[in-house]
């Protein structure tokens, strides 16, 4: 392990700056889940599953709307992008707050579908950034950032929540994400290398090339006139498929195992989350659950910082396998002390399992197509978060809090049971051939 690493990173103006202002334009976003949350249980006076409904439709909207976004910054470029999501995170999150519930849940559906993309942004700006051989140190940082930043904005938001101010900190939440925003289209840190740009003044050059090739005279274009018609259908259906295949032609095996991985991992900590809150408010210690997540939060940002500093990757299905298995356990802790000690374990794979997948992205995939895969890891991460939470919430209602550690625990082992198995065999028959 090499820790100078981190210092030679961070030497790097536009790295440092990148870092910096992610880490700032998370902080709203990771606040406003309990913000909503609470502003709909006691500002509505609706109950918790109207307060998970909502979550889950703006769940549902970032799921959606992160490829998109993505691909916009492939095609469009940054600031361009940004647009949509800079002028609707204000004016969406600054009428949340005055509406009924029934008009809430559309809103905040659009919301999560124009929400800025900065996790996505910043991935793919890294991966562009960093050398080949910094990128796990660079998304390693930019894990560690996110679990400083969800130790600061749910704990913020809860207390603004409980101040009886809900409706200021929704506002806040969208005014603050959309001058995030405007920052990062100031800043326009760069989403190709210089190489893809000279590639894509090459493929310019080449189009030009073939328009002055397509101008041929006249008499010569009356003569394939002729032989148009009878091919205009099969190529036009030919061109479609080509279309779709050239556009996914990126998805590959690789790649969707590194989406199962980011599912997974979504999982099993939102699972663990739901976890935690269940065991510490059954036993009536409900005021602690702030002490154990800044072991779990504190476990994965050393976790993060040895992971970054390491000189060889280690696949991220062995170390969301760790990460899942280390869960299980927290199911027998017997009060706050035992269960903060015993999510140190599974705390210390969270960040390396993130920046590992994220690396491997940045590996597999195109720079031109880059921003896409990003929202659809953003995507796979957002689906295993929605699937967790509802798992573990059906175990800890049937047996008790243990269930959800163990349900979401063995569901992320199963999961890397069968796609390191499937690695194998794949690995296997390209070893054959």
């Amino acid at each position: 392990m090499n820790f100078t690493l981190y210092r030679e990173l961070l030497a790097i103006r536009p790295i440092r700056r990148l870092l910096v202002v992610g880490m700032i334009a998370r902080i709203p976003h990771s606040a406003a889940g309990v913000l909503l949350t609470l502003h709909i249980v006691l500002t509505l006076g609706e109950g918790y599953a109207a307060a998970g409904a909502a979550a889950a439709v703006m769940t549902i909207g970032i799921a959606l709307g992160a490829p998109w976004r993505g691909r916009r910054v492939d095609t469009a470029g940054l600031r361009t992008a940004l647009i949509p999501s800079v002028v609707s995170e204000t004016v969406i999150w600054s009428i949340v707050p005055h509406v009924s519930y029934q008009w809430l849940l559309p809103l905040v559906f659009v919301g999560g579908l124009l929400t800025l993309p900065i996790f996505s942004v910043v991935r793919q700006s890294l991966g562009v950034l960093a050398d080949v051989d910094q990128r796990r140190t660079a998304f390693a940082l930019d894990a560690i950032s996110t679990e400083v930043v969800f130790m600061i904005g749910p704990a913020a938001g809860a207390i603004v929540a409980t101040s009886g101010h809900s409706v200021l900190g929704l506002t806040i939440v969208g005014v603050s994400t959309s001058l995030a925003g405007l920052f990062l289209m100031w800043f326009n840190p760069p989403t190709r290398s210089a190489d893809r740009d000279a590639t894509c003044e090459a493929d310019e050059q080449e189009a030009a090339e073939v328009a002055v090739v397509a101008a041929a005279p006249a008499h010569l274009q009356e003569a394939a006139a002729e032989l148009r018609p009878a091919a205009a259908g099969s190529r036009r259906r030919a061109g479609l498929r080509n279309k779709v295949v050239h556009n996914f032609a990126w998805f590959t095996a690789a790649v969707a195992a590194v989406f199962a991985v980011a599912a997974g991992a979504g999982m099993v900590l939102s699972g663990t989350d739901v976890g935690i809150v269940a065991a510490l408010e059954t036993g009536g210690h409900q005021r602690e659950i702030g002490i154990v997540f800044v072991f779990w939060c504190a476990a994965s940002v050393l976790g993060g910082l040895v992971y970054g500093a390491m000189h060889r990757p280690v696949s991220p299905f062995l170390l969301l396998l760790g990460m899942a298995a280390l869960t299980i356990p927290m199911g027998f802790a017997t009060d706050t002390f035992t269960l903060s000690l015993l999510s140190l374990l599974p705390g210390l794979l969270c960040a390396p399992v993130l920046s590992a997948a994220s690396e491997k992205v940045a590996d597999l995939v195109d720079e031109g197509r880059r921003g896409e895969a990003m929202g659809w890891y953003g995507s796979a991460l957002t689906a295993g978060v929605a699937l967790g939470a509802p798992l573990a919430g059906v175990f800890i209602d049937g047996v008790g809090p243990w269930g959800g550690f163990v349900s979401v625990g063995v569901a992320g082992v199963l999961l890397c049971v069968v796609g390191l198995t499937l690695q194998r065999r794949r690995r296997q028959r390209a070893a054959r051939a």
